[in-house]
């Protein structure tokens, strides 16, 4: 009996899995295609960077109290979700991370909400859980030794496939962490039989994937880390890069999407990488750098909150803000409020009068060398 509720609770975590909505952005090499920040390789690029921003900033328990916070406030009146939240507050550690990301229950839930609605709030929160899946997953006793083929079943709809299969041979990125079986059947079992209604298409995503040409999104074979170690189960990063190569329908209405995961010196991806290393270069990242991101995709009110959160955080004498007015005095310029433009601007030269010797310039490469996108 133990066995068989086990078993139930996999199956339906699977199943719902399965049935959530992959979050997929899209890189076309097309002269055409549209290269703006909402654009299709915009928000690829821009989703690459805020991911490789978290991960490089550093946490701090103020945040994680924050989003135990929160999470208590969501969850209240939970008592199954509130015992768990318990548990974690007091004894997580970050070798534990890829049990408490398989457990059915709140951490698993909050983080890929975070990712599927693109809250950078929450996942600001929980960048250092981000952090350390991405450690556990490049440890070397997880890592496969040779090249492998896995198979995740998804629902999609009609309008997902077509846009996909306007893009074969282009690259696309997984934007949550990417549950896959070695096993086909076991796949196509979680899926079902039959199309679910009208709209919504069974779909069999069949990937090949060498782990010895993947050295910034690493992949792993997570199955005796697991909550629930019944089938082989492997797990990519979440921004993991694949390039689509063949989507086709057969007899029993099932697409079939094959694509081939990315090496980090792909032709066409390695210039979007190099560009991503000259935005926010290879050391530890901080506020600013995550608002300078937020801000060039277009997001001024969080970009404004995390700049207000930052002139609390430091002195008021520390010339630093003079830096800060100046992006806030822009920020709001962008917003159309230009009285409060104007506000911080005369903040900025109020700044320069009592440090007239320092070099603007020189803060901007202390804070994280962020250039102008």
């Amino acid at each position: 009996m133990k066995e068989l509720i086990v078993r139930i609770k996999s199956d339906q975590k699977k199943r719902t899995k399965d049935e959530q909505a992959l979050l997929i952005n899209i890189f076309s090499t097309n002269e055409a295609s549209d290269q703006s920040t909402t654009g299709l390789n915009g928000q690829f690029v821009y989703f690459q960077l805020l991911i490789d921003c978290l991960l490089r900033m550093k946490p701090n328990e103020e945040d994680k109290n924050e989003l135990i916070s929160i999470c208590k406030t969501n969850y209240q009146g939970n008592s199954s979700y509130l015992n768990q939240l318990e548990e974690f507050q007091h004894e997580y550690s970050a070798d534990k991370v890829l049990w408490w990301y398989t457990r059915d229950g709140f951490f698993y839930k909050i983080l890929n909400k975070a990712l599927r609605v693109q809250n950078i709030e929450m996942l600001f929160l929980l960048r250092s859980y981000i952090s350390d899946i991405y450690h556990q997953l490049h440890l070397q006793n997880y890592q496969l030794k040779t090249s492998i083929r896995i198979y995740r079943s998804q629902l999609m709809t009609k309008e997902e496939i077509l846009s996909l299969k306007g893009n074969i041979g282009q690259f696309i990125s997984i934007n949550s962490f990417l549950s896959t079986t070695v096993q086909r059947e076991t796949a196509l079992f979680f899926m079902g039989e039959g199309i679910p209604d009208d709209n919504l298409q069974r779909v069999l995503f069949e990937i090949d994937a060498d782990p010895r040409i993947v050295s910034k999104k690493p992949f792993a074979d997570i199955t005796f880390h697991s909550d629930f170690p019944i089938e082989t189960e492997i797990l990519f990063m979440l921004g993991s890069i694949f390039r689509l190569n063949k989507i086709t329908l057969d007899n029993d209405q099932l697409w079939t999407i094959e694509m081939t995961l990315c090496s980090d010196d792909e032709h066409d991806l390695k210039r979007v990488l190099a560009h991503m290393k000259n935005q926010i270069g290879n050391r530890e990242t901080d506020l600013r750098t995550l608002a300078k991101i937020v801000w060039k995709m277009g997001k001024f009110d969080l970009a404004e909150k995390y700049y207000h959160r930052l002139t609390k955080e430091i002195s008021l004498n520390d010339p630093f803000l003079i830096k800060l007015y100046e992006d806030l005095s822009d920020i709001t310029s962008h917003k159309g409020d230009y009285d409060t433009s104007i506000h911080w601007y005369n903040k900025a030269l109020e700044m320069k009068r009592i440090y007239p010797s320092f070099n603007t310039k020189n803060v901007s490469e202390v804070s994280g060398k962020f250039k102008t996108i």
